[in-house]
């Protein structure tokens, strides 16, 4: 307890965050010291069940009449978790004003979405971004282009925490370092504590509002679904999480499993490094969170207030200036610019010309991964309507007009630029040189 002691002494110097973010800092660090972040044991692990997983085409149908579908979305508040920055795609600001398709970016396409709905519905969903220190200022600039819309828009800021260093357990704003560097935002599971302090979540409940659908704001597969909706306020069930079946492409992402009789969420941070490939493979672990939530308002504020909501803690050790840190952070539970989907009202509509029902496997390598090299790399993005996979590595470049079919591999050689010519169409072929265009 020494060690907390003098964490609790050390933190409320610091004058910078409030003092809910304080106490909830100390609480959570608490939690961790007190061996709740352990590994989980492996061989308890097991498959969640049916009654759990309930699959989509099972659920009823929503309404036919609008008036009923008013009075559905009348209830919903759509929240996007706007804390992230574009830095790893080479952007500045937050990820949501990448631009995604003809000068559209993914906060435009939300506005679009809810739009939408409120002028076919006649309704008035909300739009509430949750920001973190990082994107805070820029978002607040950008929301003012869309003051004219029919979508109000609200944001609040989610916690701001101060990084641990690992040697003597001090927040590292103590030690001098008092830029960004020295603070983190903790995880999405911050959401349901940072929208009570905030004010937002008893303001809604005074408007009558019963569900926030929470969504990361560069998923552009995340909408408002009706069936869900529907189905969640019928049963009144108070939380739901969509999975999917898990891909190639979903490796990484967390999954749901059933543990000592509780259903949970089991992210890639917290699995031991031997069961990591383990974790990664589709055989075991068949679903993928997509981190799309629906959750009551009511329930939110019930365990807030009564401080119940003991989310999984996933430390995330770090380096600042040489300086190993700790972060500690808690989980809540892209579409290639392509010929795949088109856009309706915002809403990402899949092409019905593909007939595979699956997505295509497409593996860029490290030269693709910026937003302007990605971008350069292509005259115009090819045609994938008929592609299985792609797997592309080294320096290459593609023309216009190019169409991929089936299973297609583009290796350059090291120090060598591979050029693919306007108008090839390469259909089941492994390219290591011009010579096999």
């Amino acid at each position: 307890m020494e060690k907390l002691d003098h964490l609790k002494s050390a933190v409320s110097s610091l004058s910078q965050i409030s003092e809910n973010e304080k106490n909830g800092f100390i609480n959570l660090v608490s939690r961790y010291l007190s061996g709740e972040a352990h590994h989980i044991e492996w061989s308890k692990i097991q498959t969640p069940t049916d009654e759990v997983v309930v699959p989509y085409d099972t659920l009823a149908p929503s309404p036919d009449d609008p008036a009923e579908t008013k009075k559905l979305l009348d209830k919903l508040v759509v929240l996007k978790l706007n804390g992230g920055l574009g830095t790893t795609m080479g952007c500045t600001g937050p990820k949501s004003v990448i631009e995604v398709r003809n000068g559209l970016t993914f906060l435009d396409l939300i506005v679009i979405q809810i739009e939408h709905l409120n002028s076919k519905y006649g309704c008035s969903v909300p739009l509430v971004l949750m920001n973190s220190f990082n994107t805070h200022d820029d978002t607040l600039k950008i929301v003012n282009k869309y003051a004219n819309s029919n979508v109000e828009i609200h944001t609040f800021n989610q916690s701001q925490y101060p990084r641990l260093v690992v040697e003597d357990f001090t927040p590292l704003p103590c030690k001098g370092q008092h830029g960004k560097d020295g603070w983190y935002p903790p995880g999405h599971g911050d959401v349901f504590p940072s929208l009570m302090n905030s004010g937002k979540l008893d303001a809604f409940l005074s408007e009558g509002k019963e569900y926030v659908f929470i969504a990361n704001s560069d998923n552009l597969g995340a909408i408002v679904d009706l069936k869900i909706l529907n189905h969640l306020i019928r049963n009144k069930n108070e939380y739901c999480m969509e999975v999917t079946p898990k891909t190639l492409a979903d490796v990484k992402g967390g999954t749901l499993i059933s543990y000592e009789g509780k259903v949970q969420l089991l992210e890639i941070a917290q699995v031991p490094d031997e069961h990591v490939n383990e974790f990664k493979s589709i055989e075991k672990f068949k679903i993928f969170n997509t981190n799309n939530l629906w959750v009551n308002l009511n329930a939110i504020k019930r365990l807030v207030e009564a401080d119940a909501l003991k989310m999984e803690i996933i430390p995330n050790p770090k380096e600042v200036n040489g300086i190993k840190v700790l972060q500690l952070e808690t989980a809540a539970g892209a579409a290639i610019r392509s010929d795949l989907y088109t856009l309706v009202d915002g809403f990402v509509i899949r092409n019905k010309a593909r007939a595979n029902p699956a997505n295509p496997s497409i593996e860029l390598g490290p030269e693709f991964k910026k937003v302007s090299n990605f971008l350069s790399r292509f005259k115009s993005i090819p045609s994938i309507i008929d592609l299985d996979s792609l797997k592309v590595t080294g320096d290459v470049w593609f023309g216009a007009g190019i169409v991929l079919k089936g299973k297609v591999s583009v290796v350059a050689k090291p120090g060598v630029k591979l050029e693919i010519p306007d108008g090839a169409v390469i259909e089941n072929k492994e390219i290591n040189g011009p010579q096999d265009i």
